[in-house]
């Protein structure tokens, strides 16, 4: 039977939505969100990119709006996908309607460029389609006189510009709402979503906005998401990466099982190389991780290069191989196994660790 963990923290207990099939907040598990880089407008890309998110386990996808032919879309979108689609509208609050029309489970806004009488016909509308309102406070499109109040866009200059706007929606009696307070400096995304979390209930999207390509999107979304979700703050996360947001979701839940607060889809572990390593462990841990490529289940394996060390060092993982010179060896919980030739590496490992998943489903 494969390890399961538990958080090592405990998550602050916020309110609960349902938006569209998925709950979120009030002790839910956090929930992996990304966002399609495809003109809406073409049913076809948009449908193909967000079924390929769905498998590589992104829970919510979120599409842009900036037209209403693309609101339109939406309807079609919605009858070839499984999971809650989320409407990313700006400046125009028209679009936000039409597309909570067409059958949008969430709606996502950004108060800097809506007006206040604007947002509440959104809400109203909101009210009438059972829509989620995700509140989108941006560091890049703060409202002028709260830029202006604070000197730019710090993380206090965040918090009432989510503050004003959450007053509004308790004005209307909307409760259905989820807060963001993105900001691409690390820091001051950090403290303010800290400040907000003291400050009220509301389920909370974490995510360092414009994080930029694969390897910086990564180190800043591990530091900022992470650090919050130590602390317990947190319901929703996406990692913003320039480029496919299929690459999104490994990094996602790379976070969640590095804080062991979600254990889904396979944890490799390898080392770094030394001069003792006789394989190529880079080509071996990459035909690996994409062998595993979209499973769900947790499990922990192990790829080390070296025969003397490896088994001793991964001890603790399910199951492991260790290379030698044109061989290496198989080892579970740190136990050899058997003896592998290394053209075998790969499809042995594989074989076996599907096995242990096909039995770990049937427990």
């Amino acid at each position: 039977m494969l390890v399961k963990y538990s958080p090592p923290v405990k998550r602050k207990k916020t309110a609960q939505i349902k938006l569209g099939n998925v709950l979120i907040g009030g002790g839910a598990p956090v929930v992996v969100q990304s966002m399609t880089d495809t003109d809406t407008r073409d049913v076809q890309a948009t449908v193909a990119q967000i079924q390929q998110l769905t498998e590589a386990g992104c829970e919510v996808v979120r599409v842009a709006v900036p037209d209403t032919t693309a609101a339109q879309a939406i309807g079609e979108i919605k009858k070839e996908i499984r999971i809650p689609l989320v409407a990313d509208v700006h400046f125009d609050y028209r679009l936000a309607l039409t597309a909570q029309k067409n059958g949008a489970d969430g709606i996502r806004i950004n108060p800097g460029n809506i007006g206040a009488p604007e947002i509440r016909k959104i809400i109203r509308a909101a009210k009438e389609y059972g829509t989620v309102i995700r509140l989108g406070v941006n560091s890049g499109s703060l409202e002028k006189e709260v830029a202006r109040k604070y000197g730019g866009s710090t993380a206090e200059a965040l918090v009432e510009s989510a503050l004003r706007n959450i007053a509004l929606f308790e004005e209307e009696g909307f409760p259905a709402i989820k807060l963001s307070l993105k900001s691409s400096d690390v820091p001051t995304m950090i403290e303010a979503y800290r400040m907000i979390a003291a400050r009220t209930d509301y389920p909370l999207h974490l995510g360092v906005t414009e994080a930029g390509t694969l390897s910086d999107a990564a180190v800043k979304s591990a530091l900022g998401i992470g650090i919050l979700l130590y602390e317990g703050i947190g319901d929703t996360i996406r990692v913003s990466v320039t480029g496919n947001p299929l690459c999104e979701i490994p990094i996602a839940y790379g976070i969640l099982r590095s804080l062991r607060i979600r254990m889904v889809g396979p944890e490799i572990v390898s080392c770094p190389t030394c001069g003792r390593c006789e394989i190529d462990l880079c080509q071996l841990t990459e035909k690996i991780q994409n062998g595993l490529s979209g499973k769900k289940e947790y499990l922990k394996v192990a790829l080390m290069g070296c025969v003397v060390n490896g088994p001793g060092e991964a001890a603790d993982a399910d199951i492991g191989i260790a290379g030698g010179k044109g061989s290496g060896i198989l080892f579970k919980k740190g136990k050899v196994v058997k003896k592998v030739k290394e053209e075998d590496f790969v499809p042995v490992l594989l074989a076996e660790i599907n096995m242990m998943l096909d039995k770990s489903e049937e427990v």
